[in-house]
């Protein structure tokens, strides 16, 4: 399983930025998927997940309502648009995928707080690095 994150980069505060994730070597359209950042001396932190058939999304508090997570099962992509972003948004974001039979074997009321845990997840991306500048 690889998981490719690319786009990252440097914007200004206030601006957008989206950043993508390219799978392959799972059954992507079975499997949910995930985005956690990590910044300089912090650990690793949830930002949003969503489910395999993609009607089903999770986000982090101090993100909804700025960042929109999106997939398309048929490129097997996963995708962080962000806007409005801010200097605290600095990190290097990850995209995490878990394996099939988990995904499909998590009910809904479990899988909110399931997503949002590094450990659920089977598969990481290598990162892509996101500065904000002020």
């Amino acid at each position: 399983v690889q998981l490719q994150a690319s786009g990252g980069g440097l914007v200004q505060a206030g601006g957008s930025l989206r950043v993508s994730c390219a799978a392959s070597g799972l059954t992507f359209r079975r499997s949910a998927m995930g985005w956690f950042r990590q910044a300089p001396g912090k650990e690793r932190e949830f930002v949003a997940s969503i489910r395999s058939r993609g009607g089903t999304t999770n986000y982090a508090e101090f993100v909804k309502g700025r960042f929109t997570i999106s997939r398309d099962n048929a490129k097997n992509m996963v995708y962080l648009e962000m806007n409005s972003l801010k200097p605290e948004d600095t990190a290097v974001y990850y995209c995490a995928a878990v394996r099939p039979s988990l995904s499909d074997s998590t009910i809904q009321s479990t899988w909110y707080l399931s997503s949002t845990q590094p450990a659920w997840y089977d598969y990481w991306g290598q990162g892509t690095q996101v500065t904000v500048s002020s």
